[in-house]
């Protein structure tokens, strides 16, 4: 689905999520089907893929869980408990597997193997056992932190309190989920929503006694803390849970090649029905242990594991208007608003139609008759018209040639890249010359991935831009709080709690405060890069019409696409008057470079093709410890990698500068 979204389809998205995610986690309440909870969250990550400059803070790649409850006490997880990337469908798979046979620069990815098994639709839990002794059984939590709920955990039958086997570890935490069966929920179902929802409620009773009158079952499938793991596969640990005495899923299995795994996720979709608990995918971990490690995390999911979904839910209706919504980056996405339709229990008014260009092609009209599909979809997308049904009266669909907002002329914008125009069509105002890219843009400033102001919603923002109390991030350090606490809605204890998160807002660090910017292709990694970069606050005053932009291209990450991004914003007035008068408001601190690193203070470039090793490994160990990768050969480098087949000018570059060239063996000797 390579499509852009705008930044308000995706910021009401997040706000989706964030409600389902309390829904779903805290109040054990939700009203939406647990299938439809896991696909919002695969459509936000989605979004976020095919569109840089969209991310939250409070995005599921970025939050695992919901914050414990104040009902318990909170335990941190000494290994954080991460949440898994979505596949639904072949060539999703194919590509999961691609990126990490690309990682790992792996010559046969036909002996690549996964362990393999059922996505249990329960409640993750970890237990501590030191000494082959039940110690401690936490929830998952937010991923970090999680509800200690020890007693309740120890009313399941299925999880052993003590241990004898010689072989458990001294110390280890095992984790699993707890469910309960469909055959028991039975009993149950007057008193909850579905059986995910009986577990949960279950396991957070302040009383273990009320806990053990729910049938809870529980069934292990890996680790968080493990002292000394000698084990070298995940299917040689579900073997050894087995002789320690934890139930495991009998449907677990190791399996080779992509075809292999897709045969198996075909026929274990056709029986989902006939087992007795609930399923709502497949997951694929990679079950070598050591590549497992070498792959890593990224944010908040390992690379090398994924849950492969069942099949996504369809389902007609009819189109009764065709509406355009404008995001921060200026861009204009159509919306179907249908008739309210139910798809997996869910009911649907709004389907994407993603861009000018998908409507043309799929000769969408106002009045037709459509087929949707929820594939991840918050906003469900169009998949085709049902002509058969079109009637006379069915209105082609004209995209309007003026910004909605600011009545400014709408382009597309050439891509040097693809050599293609772009197909989405953008407002060609500059940032805060239209009033709702302008909202959208403050919207970002003070969202929880940026300035972080608790209190300060996008419905707030949005009210006071309608009351003429901002127009500028500048603005909201200079609100009047006599006047707010005047409001509906509001008073004095409110106005005075937005006044507080405000000015706890103005410490911030220099890449919180570029990603703030709303400067697209930007995103928080960009940000970080630039912030590393350009050192200080003083220097991001510097930048203006005279600055040298393509110095930025220094920096490995940063390519032509986000410095003519970031040339842009630069060359806006407004922008640069914008950042000056933060500069004076905030209180920007330095960003912390990584500290006594084996390559601290030193640079490297790398030509030519490595083995047995992938440049993005090769750059994350450099970075890791201490060393910064380059993007050309510059007299600031120090160490130029040469691997198989280099480009010729880079090393010629390197001899003529003096810099020194090393083979990949010769980087490992300096590694170790």
């Amino acid at each position: 689905m390579n499509v852009k979204y705008s930044q308000k389809k995706y910021n009401l998205k997040i706000k989706e999520y964030l409600k389902h995610n309390e829904l779903y986690y805290d109040k054990n309440s939700p009203i939406i089907s647990d299938e439809q909870f896991d696909k919002l969250k695969a459509e936000i990550l989605r979004f976020e893929s095919n569109n840089l400059n969209l991310k939250s803070k409070d995005s599921p790649s970025n939050t695992i869980g919901f914050k414990p409850s104040k009902n318990f006490q909170k335990s941190r997880h000494r290994e954080r408990m991460l949440s898994l990337s979505n596949v639904f469908n072949a060539e999703d798979l194919r590509n999961f597997e691609k990126k990490i046979v690309n990682y790992l620069d792996l010559k046969n990815k036909n002996n690549l193997e996964y362990s393999v098994e059922p996505k249990i639709d329960g409640i993750s839990a970890s237990l501590t056992y030191k000494k082959g002794v039940l110690i401690a059984g936490v929830s998952r939590g937010d991923g970090q932190d999680g509800e200690l709920i020890t007693e309740n955990l120890k009313t399941i039958k299925d999880i052993p309190k003590k241990i004898e086997n010689k072989n458990f570890p001294d110390d280890i935490d095992i984790r699993g989920e707890v469910f309960i069966k469909n055959s028991d929920f039975e009993k149950l179902k007057n008193k909850f929503a579905n059986a995910r929802n009986a577990a949960s409620g279950s396991l957070r009773q302040k009383d273990p006694a009320q806990t053990q009158k729910i049938p809870l079952n529980f069934i292990g499938y890996t680790y968080g803390f493990f002292e000394s793991n000698k084990l070298k596969k995940q299917s040689d640990f579900i073997k050894n849970l087995k002789n320690w005495g934890f139930k495991t899923n009998q449907f677990n299995k190791v399996i080779t090649g992509i075809d292999n795994l897709l045969k198996y996720h075909k026929e274990f979709e056709a029986k989902r029905d006939k087992i007795d608990y609930d399923i709502d995918g497949l997951v694929y971990k990679v079950n070598d242990f050591n590549l497992q490690k070498r792959l890593g995390f990224v944010t908040n999911a390992p690379r090398w594991a994924t849950a492969h979904k069942f099949s996504a839910e369809k389902s007609f209706t009819q189109i009764l208007n065709i509406e355009v919504q404008l995001g921060r980056t200026g861009a204009l996405t159509p919306v179907a608003k249908v008739k309210p339709v139910s798809i997996a229990g869910v009911v649907v008014s709004n389907a994407t139609l993603h861009n000018e260009d998908e409507i043309l092609r799929k000769d969408i009209r106002i009045g037709d008759v459509v087929e949707i599909e929820r594939a991840g979809d918050v906003i469900p997308h169009v998949i085709s018209v049902d002509l058969s049904k079109r009637s006379k009266d069915a209105k082609k669909y004209i995209f309007p040639k003026k910004c909605p907002s600011c009545g400014s002329s709408i382009i597309k914008e050439f891509n040097y890249s693809t050599k293609k125009y772009d197909a989405v069509k953008r407002c060609s105002s500059q940032d805060y010359e239209c009033d709702k890219i302008s909202i959208e843009k403050i919207k970002h400033f003070i969202s929880k991935d940026a300035l972080n102001i608790d209190g300060f919603g996008k419905k707030v923002v949005e009210k006071f831009w309608d009351l003429k109390f901002i127009r500028t991030p500048n603005d909201i350090f200079s609100l009047d709080y006599n006047k707010i606490e005047k409001l509906d809605g509001w008073g004095r204890l409110s106005s005075n709690k937005l006044k507080y998160s405000i000015d706890n807002s103005r410490n911030v660090t220099l890449d919180k405060l570029i990603f703030s910017l709303g400067i697209r292709h930007i995103g928080q990694e960009n940000a970080k890069l630039i912030a590393e970069h350009i050192e200080n606050i003083s220097n991001l005053e510097k930048i203006d019409k005279n600055f040298n932009f393509n110095s930025f291209l220094n920096i490995d990450g940063i390519g032509d696409t986000q410095v003519n991004s970031l040339k842009s914003f630069f060359l806006n007035k407004n922008n640069i008057q914008i950042i000056r008068k933060l500069s004076k408001i905030l209180k920007i601190k330095q960003n912390i470079k990584p500290k006594n690193g084996k390559f601290k203070n030193k640079t490297f470039l790398i030509t030519g093709k490595l083995e047995g090793l992938s440049r993005a490994e090769l750059k994350n160990i450099i970075e890791k410890n201490s060393g910064k990768i380059l993007s050309s050969v510059t007299n600031k480098l120090d160490y130029l990698i040469v691997g198989l087949k280099p480009t010729p000018k880079k090393v010629n570059k390197a001899n003529d500068l003096n810099i020194k060239l090393i083979s990949q063996k010769q980087f490992n000797d300096m590694l170790e």
